[in-house]
């Protein structure tokens, strides 16, 4: 039955060839975009039929032919593009060399001045902040390509630059800050004078013609010392973690978050970074609670939103993505509120349980403190006056009124198309309860199903009944073993335990 209903379906795949008259109405570069693509094409095309081919079919003459015409073709195609490109060379040369010279930036006739800025960005599109190799989706590739397009740095490598923290893919910022040299109008000594903060370049202006609407310039401020780091004179980190309520136990929630906030190892709650060099997992946690969102009411609907607000003086990779996956399992009631303080015991619980980290769409870098000079301060009086220096060491942050209304109006319109679409998800949830009435009963743990990785087993496991993963000191001697860490005479006291006990 099956084998005939097979003969009566067909796909119909609409041919994609395009005519003469379309061909020609292609500039110079569509149509060598075009001829690369389909080179590409035809060579995959011959690796696959290569692959296929049995060994009595290699060994046939037809293929053979087949396979040596395509080579020869090959040939003759790259003879005549190298052809091309020698009696091209001497005019192509000449006109970039033009180009360039017209184009090029004299940096060496410029003033720098040390700056902090402050970006806004929604990560749900892209694979984290930092640049990578395998991808130009980052927000640090877009940020660099708008500063160099923009002429404010001549390149990464000689612009001083520092970011506060490295968010991964997914996760979005309200306050991601860096440190970088940019170009000035105005010479060193008189960069801090009102005349010059009120003429600079628009910096955010600049750089928001060129940037992403989802990656925003908000502000920007003057620094006195170039030596000051986004990411080294930060003190103080605050990420917010948003959650629908769900069937959530928010108050038993809240009573977990009051176990975290303390100065120990927190190993337990990240993905280990050993083979980076990380062997210190201490943490001071500040705070640490779950809030109602603004404009929220808590009507026991499921629906209403949440968020989870976290400080520290840093964070471990997957630190709070780990935290939130821990608090979840405690508001469903699958784990007992005493599991963080078993988790923070790194005597009786060494090994880390196998948990999945939350999900890193709901994670927001919310807002970040910086110091001056503090670790200099020796007495409570020093450390005041370094607090009164604070404001006219790091000056105050810059917001220009009109770059300030862009920004919001695409804020608005990033919000206007969310809200469009959580508005009609919502009424269709709406519709589906009040035509299912009381006939069952509703489940809305769903909800918070996307933000455990959509796992839903069918037998829960305890967190210290699961299996463990590798303890950090066996990670640390398998690096060492494979000299991946080299550990000096000064070395970390983790380190020098590992390989005192190995021996």
């Amino acid at each position: 039955m099956s084998g005939s209903i097979e003969k009566k379906i067909k796909i119909n795949k609409k041919a994609k060839h395009q005519t003469r008259d379309e061909l020609e109405k292609l500039s110079k570069t569509e149509l060598i975009d075009k001829i690369i693509q389909l080179q590409a094409h035809n060579f995959q095309l011959k690796n696959i039929l290569q692959k296929k081919l049995s060994e009595k079919d290699r060994q046939d003459e037809e293929y053979i032919n087949i396979f040596k015409a395509s080579d020869s073709e090959e040939k003759k195609q790259q003879e005549n593009l190298e052809k091309d490109a020698s009696t091209n060379a001497g005019t192509t040369q000449a006109k970039v060399a033009d180009i360039n010279k017209k184009r090029q930036f004299d940096f060496n006739k410029c003033h720098k001045r040390h700056v902090l800025i402050k970006l806004l960005y929604f990560g749900w599109d892209y694979q984290g902040f930092a640049i990578q190799e395998d991808t130009n989706d980052t927000i640090e590739f877009h940020l660099f390509k708008a500063l160099t397009r923009c002429c404010l740095i001549e390149s990464r490598t000689t612009s001083n630059y520092h970011r506060c923290g490295r968010t991964d893919k997914e996760v979005s910022a309200f306050c991601q800050v860096i440190s970088i040299d940019l170009r000035s109008k105005f010479s060193e000594d008189e960069q801090l004078q009102p005349h010059a903060l009120k003429d600079e370049i628009d910096y955010c202006g600049l750089l928001n013609r060129i940037l992403p609407r989802n990656i925003q310039c908000v502000a920007w401020m003057p620094l006195k010392k170039s030596s000051f780091s986004a990411r080294f004179d930060c003190i103080e980190r605050t990420y917010r973690y948003y959650f629908p309520k769900g069937d959530l136990n928010i108050e038993t929630m809240r009573a977990g978050c009051k176990l975290l906030e303390r100065h120990t190892d927190f190993r337990n709650f990240c993905k280990m970074d050993v083979h980076n060099g990380v062997t210190n997992y201490t943490r001071n946690l500040k705070k640490a609670d779950i809030h109602l969102c603004p404009n929220e009411t808590d009507n026991n609907r499921g629906y209403t939103m949440y968020y989870l607000e976290i400080e520290a003086n840093a964070f471990l990779w997957h630190q709070i993505r780990c935290i939130m996956a821990v608090l979840l399992l405690i508001g469903q009631n699958k784990e007992k509120i005493h599991v963080i303080d078993d988790l923070l015991n790194i005597e009786t619980n060494p090994c880390k349980p196998q948990y999945t980290p939350a999900s890193g769409l709901p994670l927001n870098l919310f807002n970040c403190k910086f110091n001056n000079d503090s670790e200099n301060a020796e007495t409570k009086e020093d450390k005041l006056q370094v607090e009164v220096e604070r404001d006219t060491n790091l000056e105050h942050w810059i917001y220009d009124p009109k770059n300030l209304e862009r920004v919001l109006e695409n804020v608005q319109s990033e919000w206007t198309k969310a809200t469009i679409k959580s508005t009609m998800i919502r009424n269709v949830l709406h519709c589906l309860e009040t035509n299912a009435g009381d006939s069952f009963q509703l489940n809305v743990r769903s909800q918070i199903l996307l933000l455990q990785d959509s796992v839903k087993p069918k037998q829960y496991i305890p967190l210290l009944e699961r299996q463990r993963c590798e303890s950090l000191r066996n990670r640390i001697k398998h690096y060492v073993k494979k000299q991946r860490l080299l550990v000096k005479e000064d070395g970390e006291s983790e380190v020098k335990k590992c390989l005192m006990e190995e021996n």
